[in-house]
């Protein structure tokens, strides 16, 4: 899995989104073009290949205003949709510079 199989998802409509995500994005008040923008200027920086039913990633990515934000994609690689898991604006508590999760 890659950024570049989810952007081109995106960019052909081959996108699901999961009712978690969208009940996400509504708290953190975050648009779905926010999100999308977030990936297509984002970066992978966590992979969960054993995630069911898809392998899925965690992407970094800021919002048109430079807020951070993370999202949670899978992707199916016979028929290249990505389904958006989740999303939110991480919490500056549990993250170093937006990339790396804190030990507690």
């Amino acid at each position: 899995m890659n950024i570049d199989s989810i952007f081109e998802a995106i960019h052909n409509g081959r996108i699901r989104i999961s009712d978690h995500a969208d009940e996400e994005s509504e708290a953190d008040d975050l648009t779905f073009d926010e999100i999308y923008f977030s990936v297509l200027h984002g970066e992978i920086i966590e992979i969960y290949p054993t995630d069911k039913p898809y392998p899925s990633c965690l992407i970094f990515g800021k919002t048109f205003g430079g807020d951070p934000v993370h999202s949670v994609w899978a992707y199916n690689e016979e028929n290249r949709w990505a389904v958006l898991v989740t999303v939110y604006r991480p919490d500056p508590t549990r993250w170093i510079n937006w990339r790396e999760r804190k030990r507690s």
